[in-house]
């Protein structure tokens, strides 16, 4: 079956470098079996079987969330408010969330999974990744990528997070390389490591992601966040598809990333939970990097399922355009995952989000404002503001 989307007041579409939109009116597609297969003037549309009348509103292609920790139970309150209050963010908060997400049955799990999932529709959000990581034992760690697997094809092993309390550091590593590896190999697409002060260290890093590569896993990492470690070099070394958060990056840095073909992922969320200083992407995009955005959706540092709130902070405090933003947040997510999203071009999957705006850049300008009216996986509806 063959649907029209027309009565667009502004379609955008990415382009192929960081920043490029291609911005235009009286444009009309057509969705067939999920994916685009036309794209004109709306004089010229073709007639269909059906039509999803667009309402004047702005159409832009889904978000690709390509970072974040959705399976955990539990919550960090008292954290974030002492935050706040002045108190410094450590890596070591993670482990607070562990007893928790033990003790959670699968059903929880999948539960507080879902009501995540709901909302990052609700954001614009089409497609995402899943990290485990708040298990950091053998049965929690395959369960909790188990549950991933259940929202998307998209699933990160990060039995990596941080070593837990009461295991010496040498068998946990044992362990997350050892039978945690062998176990989440069928289930995970990608390894992560937290290459970080406080988390792991450069070396112990490599043996994490060299091990996974092994396997068959794409690595990914979690760098930069905390303290200039070194953890790009290695990032690029090992061809990682992208390096997340980059909040501290030396020039050396950029010119390695500039080199390869890995996707700095910048999220907003992070800095803005922990009272962090934001790092300065002019220098980074102005190298020829790809940048990515993402929300980091997790319970201490980034509780936020909302991509236009990244989108704003981003331009607001890390000096994105709000072309590079929106760009960011579509094709560069989609280059983090190594996959064809984040566009609505002829033969894309018709993954779009409708805005109640008049311009993509009220994504920005109207910051906290739920501008989404609509999202659409694959051309199927998956969540509709009703009222505002």
């Amino acid at each position: 079956m063959k649907t029209l989307v027309t009565n667009i007041g502004q379609l955008v579409n990415t382009g192929d470098t960081v920043g490029q939109l291609h911005i235009s009116t009286d444009q009309a597609f057509v969705i067939e079996d999920g994916f685009i297969g036309w794209v004109g003037d709306v004089t010229n549309a073709p007639k269909t079987e059906t039509i999803i009348d667009a309402q004047g509103r702005v159409c832009i292609p889904g978000f690709v969330d390509s970072h974040s920790h959705l399976i955990f139970a539990g919550a960090r309150h008292q954290e974030f408010s002492h935050r706040m209050a002045g108190e410094a963010y450590q890596a070591g908060g993670i482990k607070s969330t562990v007893s928790a997400t033990r003790g959670a049955t699968d059903q929880e799990l999948r539960e507080n999974a879902a009501k995540l999932v709901a909302e990052l529709h609700a954001s614009g959000i089409t497609h995402f990744e899943i990290k485990s990581g708040y298990g950091l034992d053998l049965e929690t760690e395959i369960r909790s990528l188990a549950i991933a697997s259940e929202f998307t094809e998209d699933v990160t092993f990060l039995g990596a997070h941080v070593v837990p309390e009461g295991v010496a550091r040498a068998d946990y590593l044992n362990l997350v390389t050892g039978p945690m590896l062998d176990q989440a190999t069928g289930l995970a697409k990608w390894i992560d490591v937290f290459c970080d002060d406080g988390a792991f260290t450069v070396e112990e890093s490599r043996m994490v992601l060299e091990a996974g590569i092994a396997k068959g896993l794409r690595p990914r990492m979690h760098s930069n966040q905390l303290k200039n470690i070194g953890g790009i070099a290695l990032a690029v070394e090992l061809e990682c598809a992208s390096v997340d958060h980059c909040t501290d990056l030396s020039q050396a840095d950029i010119d390695l990333l500039a080199q390869s073909s890995t996707v700095a992922t910048f999220v907003p969320g992070a800095e803005f939970s922990t009272r962090a200083s934001y790092p300065d992407v002019r220098p980074v995009i102005a190298a020829g990097v790809t940048v990515a955005i993402a929300t980091d959706c997790n319970p201490g540092s980034s509780f936020t399922t909302s991509m236009p709130f990244c989108i704003a902070v981003a331009v607001r405090e890390l000096h994105f355009s709000v072309d590079q933003a929106l760009w960011a947040a579509t094709k560069g997510g989609a280059r983090a995952l190594e996959n064809e999203l984040g566009s609505l071009a002829v033969g894309s999957r018709a993954d779009f989000a409708l805005l109640d705006a008049k311009s993509y850049i009220d994504l920005a300008y109207r910051p906290g404002v739920p501008i989404v009216s609509a999202t659409y996986v694959a051309g199927q509806k998956v969540f509709e503001r009703t009222s505002n």
